[in-house]
């Protein structure tokens, strides 16, 4: 797939409050559930991974970091159309008893023969991994203050490892909405951010941290945004992700 280039959009961002709207008029209003957003976000973020890595996944050796809402859930779908594609996948989650859809993309999982380790485990591969890629799926928008525990842990692991390493939405460890790079904090080669950019990845003190910056199409459509006093226009009239040019001076998208 080609990546398409977002120019002369006037592509608008939003806050972590926003999104929240828009997920939930997307399964109120609009009868779109979380698991169909998922799953666009996570084949999404599978088809980013391949092109990252020249096209092809075949032989390749991937790991995902996934946390336990439903940015863990989207790294989820990620990894089962990987393993589809020809890629070695081991998925690293804090604990095997998840909730909601995590749960239910954890379930199919444990039906294909794709690698897992839970906990310490997972912090151990990690620091020894030395593969093509690691998807960051560990915390979503919402993030609320410092990672710690076991999402520290596992920061810190793939920041040490030397792999590209793709964030999906917003690299963990980073306000969405205000752009504070809190500490531990994911230091991306590239982030995939769904639906519309988040405000904080905009930011001058976030450049560092989300690496090349690319936009995902999760199903909203704009009549939900019009809704909202958004306008957004056309977007991914030729691609499901497009990548985007930053000016961190004036916080948007040129």
């Amino acid at each position: 797939m080609n990546q398409g280039i977002a120019e002369s959009l006037r592509i608008p961002s939003v806050t972590a409050e926003q999104m929240r709207e828009v997920d939930r008029l997307m399964v109120e209003k609009y009868g779109v559930q979380i698991v169909q957003m998922m799953e666009n976000a996570g084949r999404n973020l599978a088809s980013l991974i391949r092109i990252r890595l020249g096209g092809s996944v075949a032989g390749m050796d991937v790991a995902i970091a996934a946390g336990g809402g439903n940015n863990g859930g989207g790294g989820m779908v990620a990894a089962r159309h990987l393993y589809n594609w020809g890629a070695k996948v081991t998925v690293l989650v804090k604990t095997d008893d998840l909730s909601g859809i995590p749960q239910l993309q954890w379930k199919i999982l444990k039906r294909f023969p794709i690698g897992k380790k839970i906990g310490s485990k997972a912090v151990e591969f990690l620091e020894d991994f030395s593969g093509d890629a690691t998807a960051d799926c560990l915390i979503g928008y919402g993030l609320r203050g410092p990672p710690r525990g076991w999402t520290s842990e596992m920061i810190n692991a793939v920041n040490k490892n030397n792999t590209e390493v793709i964030s999906l939405d917003v690299p963990s460890g980073l306000d969405s909405t205000t752009g504070e790079v809190h500490v531990p904090c994911i230091e991306s080669a590239a982030t995939l951010t769904l639906a519309l950019p988040k405000k904080g990845l905009l930011k001058a003190e976030a450049k560092k941290i989300v690496g090349s910056l690319f936009l995902a199409d999760i199903g909203v459509p704009d009549v939900l945004y019009r809704g909202m006093g958004i306008e957004v226009p056309q977007i991914f009239n030729s691609n499901e992700i497009i990548s985007l040019d930053v000016d961190y001076e004036g916080g948007r998208i040129t």
